[in-house]
């Protein structure tokens, strides 16, 4: 029976670690106030560009996925009509920005192509008549498919339906016959082959031609329609590319580098007075051409000022100038009224800034923006086009600049307050834990209890006044969030302030300080190679074999010598499980290594049925009860085997899609059945949900990973094994705890103790292998879609993002099914640091694109998540003494 005492830390824990995982939820999503904030503004009026527009129409065709070097390589057979028309590539350096989109500021748009991209520009435009879409049914898009290019031949034989039903409506030709109109065709054709059989695949590469076929047969149509009058232009593009694995995502420029083409009314032609030779695209045979890169944001003012319409509103893109063809005194005005259209938004963006800041500082390289302007306006009339040109450039570019100074104007106060709120937590939750296991229950006097009140009043005042200067700046609502888990975990340190300077004074005294200060710097250069781990994932295979062959050598000679073959054991299991982290996160569909892990886990199974009655004694202590077990044959685990055995001999078809489905609720009901019966030997419970997670494992690999599934598993077990025999060699003093029955129990020394948490940092290293052992989590990317081809393969962003995450989540469940620590306690001196790693990932976020610090910080509410679900899961097991 539990004392009151035990009944009020288990609240106190509780409490703890709901906190946590609200507290991490909350800072997790800073990273969204002050790296992530919308760029946008309002309340600017569009400029127009330079009139007469050279065109009358424009057309916008986007490849989806579509490399630059697929598209250009071989150039005699690929892609001949997209080749001989120009040759210049475009990249898209950072990811596409939300803004006022050229559709909006058309006078009509009509789109072919994907559900999942037409609806957005439609609902974004201010008229809903403005843009029309003509999708196909999302169930089009299937990953299974032998070939995707129908996606393509789609929009191409729906834009000659539409040409067809148009000539029948009067109104609709009106609108065909008016200037300011855009087509859009989205081919999503490659991406869907690439993502199903690779960029470097016969379905990709032939796809390619299709598309170049069927934009030269829609552009000879169009011509026609339009009695060649020469008012047309013509854009190809892509949104990404895509990784040899048929991925994307991640800053590799086979994902960002994209083609860029543009033909037709008021395009300069090629130019090979200064071509362009790099190694790039020495391969394409283009070389004789000059190649004019450009920027992402910048297509949009091109496209605006080759059809005549106003710049999209939000527009931050320079005009590149190569791509015109015109006099130089248009190109020059066309420069400066882009120029004029970031200069809006810098004005309205400073002027929000300095309405809610109370000590305001300007950008101060546009102070004179006035006298700028008039500058370049006066250049223009006096025919100083070069200059204006240039002038027209650095405005603009200042206009950027100054946007970006407005944009990060807060960060080093909000990159402040979280960075103290992260502190915070991890004080706190040390000196919780140091006190409630580490350390003898003090009396709370009256002098105590007075003197947190008064704690919690000055905290209260300390929110109030942060609130104010909040309200005063116009902060967003989840700033008080922020500075109210700051106030709150800072004032429960100050509460507990007396009892730090005890642990303080009695760890880094004169005899003590020396040691401590290396362990600490051992703990935190440990940390700082996790962190590193996240963008370099082979650092964690000498974290494993230094694990592997270090850590039995100190243990006693004695244990060395008795449990050898444990030690080889352990070795062994670290060594080749180290392999993993070198291995290519690209290495491919095979599912012979599939199968062979798959057979390694039957095997394995197979062994564990045979062995384990061994480990049923007929009387065993239970919760500080004796229970009698007599366990026959492990039918749990036969039929496990058997579940196994058809996962291994399954296929695609849908009858296996469907048992497929079956198998995946199963792995979570069966471990969930075998609780009922309570008094199992811990390794039977272990074998149970061994063998009822590597199931789903299978189901979600292509390659290796089931592979790493079976060696990973026989790490753990070999760490299982080494820390119970080294408790029963050792014998600790201590309990083993109150009423659970532990798996790793308490080493002979306090697990709580100061000196002893600057030494785990040996229980993140599994935790890190298996985030990183068959892929880059840092990068989510590097997952291959063809891993949830047995569940589904129509397109479903949510139910596979779903799969993929649970296909991880086994890694993570396979360690905390087999480390249910005693009352969290070792977890918690864990958990109460590994937040260093989260800060470093903090100042690391880039504002162009980074996901390690969500990774982290979800992470840690995962450790809480699933290290209480293994608990629950590990049961009521028998464990001899």
């Amino acid at each position: 029976m539990a004392t009151s005492n035990e009944s009020s830390q288990g609240q106190s824990l509780g409490r703890l670690l709901v906190l946590g995982v609200i507290f991490h939820i909350v800072y997790s999503w800073s990273i969204f106030d002050i790296y992530f904030r919308s760029p946008l503004v309002h309340g600017m009026t569009p400029v127009d560009p330079p009139q007469p527009a050279p065109a009358k129409r424009l057309v916008l065709f986007v490849a989806d996925g579509l490399r630059a070097d697929k598209l250009f390589e071989n150039k005699l057979s690929r892609a001949p009509f997209l080749q001989n028309v120009s040759a210049v590539t475009h990249g898209w350096k950072t990811n596409p920005v939300e803004f006022d989109s050229l559709f909006n500021q058309s006078r009509k748009t009509w789109s072919f192509g994907s559900p999942d991209i037409l609806p957005m520009f439609a609902e974004g435009a201010s008229d809903p008549n403005r843009v029309e879409t003509f999708m196909y049914a999302p169930e089009f898009e299937d990953f299974a498919e032998e070939d995707a290019s129908k996606l393509d031949t789609w929009v191409f034989d729906k834009v000659d339906e539409f040409f067809a039903e148009a000539q029948k409506n009067a109104t609709t030709m009106e609108l065909l016959r008016s200037d300011k109109i855009v087509f859009f065709l989205h081919l999503l054709g490659l991406d869907t082959n690439g993502h199903g059989h690779r960029p470097y695949s016969k379905e990709y590469l032939e796809n390619i031609k299709i598309v170049d076929k069927g934009i030269a047969d829609f552009v000879a149509k169009f011509d026609k329609f339009y009695n060649n009058d020469g008012r047309t232009t013509y854009v190809f593009s892509a949104d990404h590319g895509m990784s040899n694995r048929g991925n994307h995502g991640d800053g590799h420029p086979d994902n960002t580098e994209t083609p860029l083409i543009v033909w037709g009314a008021g395009v300069a032609g090629p130019n090979k007075t200064s071509p362009t030779v790099d190694s790039y695209s020495l391969a394409w045979g283009l070389d004789e051409y000059q190649r004019n890169d450009v920027n992402q944001a910048d297509v949009a003012p091109l496209m605006s000022t080759l059809v005549g319409v106003p710049y999209p509103m939000n527009s931050v893109g320079e005009l590149p100038l190569p791509y015109i063809k015109n006099t130089e005194e248009y190109k020059a005005s066309a420069a400066f009224k882009t120029a004029t259209q970031i200069l809006r938004q810098f004005l309205v963006k400073q002027e929000s800034k300095r309405r809610t800041e109370l000590y305001f500082v300007p950008f101060p390289y546009l102070i004179n923006h006035e006298a700028l302007s008039v500058e370049i306006q006066g250049l223009i009339d006096k025919g100083l086009i070069a200059i204006a040109e240039t002038k027209s450039l650095e405005l603009a570019r200042l206009c950027v600049e100054g946007l970006r100074y407005y944009q990060i104007y807060d960060w080093l106060f909000l990159r402040g307050l979280i960075s103290v709120g992260y502190l915070g937590w991890i004080v706190n939750s040390l000196l919780f834990v140091l006190k409630n296991y580490g350390s003898s229950p003090q009396a709370v006097t009256a002098e105590d209890e007075s003197s947190n009140k008064m704690v919690s009043y000055g905290a209260i005042l300390i929110f109030v006044a942060f609130s104010l200067f909040m309200y005063l700046k116009e902060s967003h609502p989840n700033y008080y969030l922020y500075i109210a888990f700051l106030v709150y975990l800072w004032a429960q340190v100050f509460k507990e302030r007396k009892f730090a300077f005890s642990v303080i004074s009695r760890n880094f005294n004169t005899g003590a300080l020396a040691g401590n200060l290396v362990k600490i710097s051992i703990y935190v250069i440990a940390l700082e190679i996790l962190v590193y781990s996240y963008f370099s994932r082979e650092v964690l295979t000498p974290s494993l074999i230094v694990a592997g062959i270090v850590w039995p050598f100190l243990t006693p000679t004695s244990f060395q010598n008795k449990n050898w073959r444990m030690i080889l054991f352990w070795r062994t299991a670290c060594i080749v499980t180290s392999v993993f982290t070198l291995l290519p996160v690209e290495l491919g569909e095979d599912m012979r290594l599939v199968t062979l892990g798959g057979v390694l886990i039957l095997i394995s199974g197979a062994i564990a049925a045979y062995l384990l009655p061994k480990y049923a004694p007929t009387a065993l202590p239970v919760s500080g009860k004796t229970k009698q077990q007599k366990d026959g044959p492990p039918a749990i685990i036969l039929f496990q085997i058997f579940v196994q055995l058809v996962v291994i001999l399954e296929g695609l078809p849908l009858l296996n899609q469907l048992l497929s489905w079956i198998i995946l609720f199963s792995c979570g009901i069966i471990p969930a059945m075998d609780l009922v019966k309570e008094g199992h030997h811990f390794l039977r419970r272990l074998v149970v949900i061994y063998l009822s997670f590597a199931p789903l494992f299978i189901l979600l690999s292509i390659s290796y990973e089931t592979l790493f599934y079976f060696c990973f598993s026989q790490t753990l077990l070999g760490w299982l094994l080494m820390e119970r025999q080294l408790f029963s060699e050792v014998k600790s003093t201590e309990p083993l705890g109150n009423d659970y029955s532990d798996v790793i129990p308490k080493r002979s020394d306090s697990v709580c103790s100061l000196s002893t948490i600057f030494v785990q940092p040996h229980l993140l290293v599994p935790y890190n292998t298996a985030f990183f052992g068959t892929g880059n989590i840092a990068s989510v990317s590097s997952f291959s879609m063809e891993s949830v081809y047995r569940f589904t393969t129509v397109f479903n962003p949510f139910l596979m993002g779903v799969l993929l995450v649970i296909k991880l989540i086994c890694c993570i469940w396979s360690i905390s099914r087999s480390i249910a620590l005693p009352a969290f306690s070792l977890f918690l001196l864990v958990l109460s640091t590994t937040d260093v790693m989260t800060l470093n990932f903090f100042f690391l976020v880039r504002d162009d694109g980074s996901c390690h610090y969500i990774i982290a910080s979800t992470f840690i509410v995962f450790q809480i998540i699933l290290f209480s679900v293994g608990h629950f899961l590990v049961g009521k097991v028998l464990i001899p003494d």
